[in-house]
């Protein structure tokens, strides 16, 4: 699977890095990672952090300061799956959003089909 994903897709790896041997931005190798990292930005990344793009991103970092809740956990809930179809909606499908209020931490898990290859795959994090 990963030798048909690098003839039929070309992206930027995340981190920007640079391929010394041919000089130039160095290619991710697995598309499923990628979209993972891509996930993790959107998720990571506050409104207002992007100089360009002040919109982008959902802000869950900053609900760590929110007092933690299921009301703060369905808010998360909907600013991330706002966020995630707003940004990668033309590269995943959004299945299900969980987000649970443990103690101190929101666990958000994240059920996505890729649409270029059609398989569903799914992410946890914890923050």
């Amino acid at each position: 699977m990963k030798n048909v994903n690098k003839k039929l897709f070309k992206n930027i790896q995340y981190p920007i890095a640079i391929d010394r041997g041919l000089g130039r931005l160095r290619e991710a190798e697995d598309y499923e990672k990628h979209i993972k990292n891509l996930i993790m930005q959107v998720l990571l990344t506050g409104p207002g952090e992007r100089i360009n793009r002040p919109d982008f991103g959902c802000g869950v970092r900053q609900m760590v300061f929110a007092p933690n809740s299921q009301i703060t956990a369905n808010l998360a809930k909907l600013t991330i799956h706002q966020a995630l179809n707003q940004w990668l909606g033309s590269i995943i499908v959004i299945n299900e959003v969980k987000v649970i209020a443990v103690e101190e931490k929101l666990q958000i898990n994240i059920a996505y089909t890729i649409r270029a290859i059609q398989q569903k795959r799914y992410l946890n994090v914890e923050i």
